[in-house]
């Protein structure tokens, strides 16, 4: 979550790609790569022979991107106990997840640019690193104010994560296998719902909320040296002036800007939309399965692992069905999340039906972030995928964040209660933009 993680997913991916047409988990390829960096070199034609597809370091990568998703959700899951043990409304401890949201917001895009001359492979070694820091700071820290600043920590480093990895993957196939890859690496944010964030709250129950993010801290390491073993480093692209035809670099562009700069923004904007309106409810799920829904505190864990499951799903759903057909599954994964959302608020009476209404939702939702971080790659130019990247992960966080403080100020004005049918008005709204825009692109290419 992203991931910016929903629950994603913050999920996987799936898109249009010529030959995405495979299950993310076939492939008869050697899941070896060189141990050598990847060079990938705007202009390049692309080889007779695609290379062996990188199982093992897409594999790693998804490893990463279950840590630090992990991270970010985990409060959604110990508000309770969090909130009694600093002495604060569950309100402020749903708010830790806009401070790290917003932190992401407003430093993805500069850290990105500053780090830009460094190695991918290394900034995602020392975030990890950072992360583990973040989480111990958290476990220890005696006040609310410096769980805050923990968690800003975590969000420097979040934003930049995702500023690298958001292309990783993009690097490390040909374009026609961008779909299968990111479905891949953001299968880690949808295992982190399903695995993950229960057993976080698992283990806040049993033990304490602050072994949690010890724990998690020492998987942080444990990641790092995964990635430093396995995952293959990639060439970088300069996210300054683009090259000039005599190949120099650092003078100011006097070409057009580049040509998917629109379509990059329009996905951004979208995805900030559905993620305001999610986790605007989702942030506060738990008191919503405890209060509106009265399950017993014993089954909390189970139905979040339940979500995360049926979040797998639909991350299967975008690799084996959508991945041709990445417009149809936008469509349709907006508006089963609002008719699922809009089931679950009706019926809280009715348990077996907010229950299965609930599960809907998490598949329904899975499907959203791969399709979305797919889309916005095949829309962006290899030049600028980097940097497209970046504003995506802001756009993300963005609503993350927008969509916790919402959340929080609907829960403290007007009742929890409210909080699912706002989500569901902003579902539509998005929903009303893919099906427009849509149109708009197939007219045009009829032009």
């Amino acid at each position: 979550m992203n991931g910016p993680t929903g629950l994603v997913v913050s999920a996987a991916s799936r898109l249009p790609s010529a030959n995405s047409a495979t299950t993310t988990m076939t492939n008869t390829a050697s899941i070896f790569l060189p141990t050598g960096s990847i060079r990938v070199v705007p202009g390049t034609p692309p080889d007779k022979t695609d290379p062996p597809f990188p199982w093992v370091g897409l594999i790693t990568l998804a490893a990463a991107v279950f840590l630090s998703v992990t991270s970010e959700m985990l409060p959604t899951g110990l508000l309770p106990e969090m909130s009694r043990s600093l002495n604060v409304a569950e309100s402020q401890i749903g708010l830790l997840v806009s401070w790290f949201a917003f932190t992401v917001v407003l430093t993805s895009a500069p850290v990105a640019i500053w780090t830009r001359r460094f190695p991918r492979h290394g900034l995602i070694i020392v975030v990890l690193i950072i992360f583990a820091v973040s989480n111990i700071l958290t476990a220890i820290a005696p006040t609310y104010e410096l769980v805050v600043a923990a968690r800003v920590l975590g969000g420097v480093a979040h934003g930049l994560f995702w500023s690298v990895v958001g292309a990783y993957a993009g690097h490390l196939v040909p374009k026609a296998q961008i779909g299968r890859a990111v479905s891949i690496t953001v299968a880690g944010g949808t295992l982190a719902f399903v695995f993950g964030v229960p057993l976080g709250t698992m283990g806040g129950h049993l033990l304490g909320w602050r072994l949690s993010f010890v724990l998690l801290a020492g998987l942080m390491l444990v990641g790092a040296v995964l990635v430093w073993k396995f995952l293959p480093p990639v060439a970088r692209y300069s996210t300054g002036a683009p090259a000039s035809a005599s190949g120099k670099t650092g003078k100011k562009a006097t070409g057009p800007r580049d040509a998917t700069v629109s379509a990059v923004v329009l996905i951004c904007f979208i995805t900030g939309i559905t993620m305001i309106g999610h986790y605007s409810f989702y942030t506060y799920i738990t008191p919503f399965l405890l209060d509106g829904l009265g399950v017993d505190l014993s089954l909390l864990a189970p139905l979040l692992f339940a979500y995360g499951v049926a979040g797998a799903v639909g991350l299967l759903l975008v690799g084996t069905v959508f991945g041709p057909r990445p417009s149809l599954g936008l469509i349709l994964g907006l508006a089963v999340s609002a008719l699922s959302v809009t089931l679950l608020a009706v019926f809280t009476a009715t348990l077996p039906v907010a229950i299965a209404a609930f599960v809907l939702w998490g598949m329904a939702f899975g499907t959203l972030p791969p399709l979305l971080q797919t889309r916005m790659l095949h829309a962006a130019s290899p030049q600028i995928r980097d940097t497209a990247s970046a504003f995506y992960t802001t756009a993300f966080n963005a609503g993350i964040g927008g969509g916790a403080l919402l959340g929080a100020v609907l829960l403290d004005s007007v009742g929890l209660e409210a909080v699912p049918f706002v989500y569901v008005g902003l579902l539509l709204v998005a929903l009303v933009l893919v099906i427009v825009t849509d149109r708009l692109t197939h007219r045009r290419s009829r032009a």
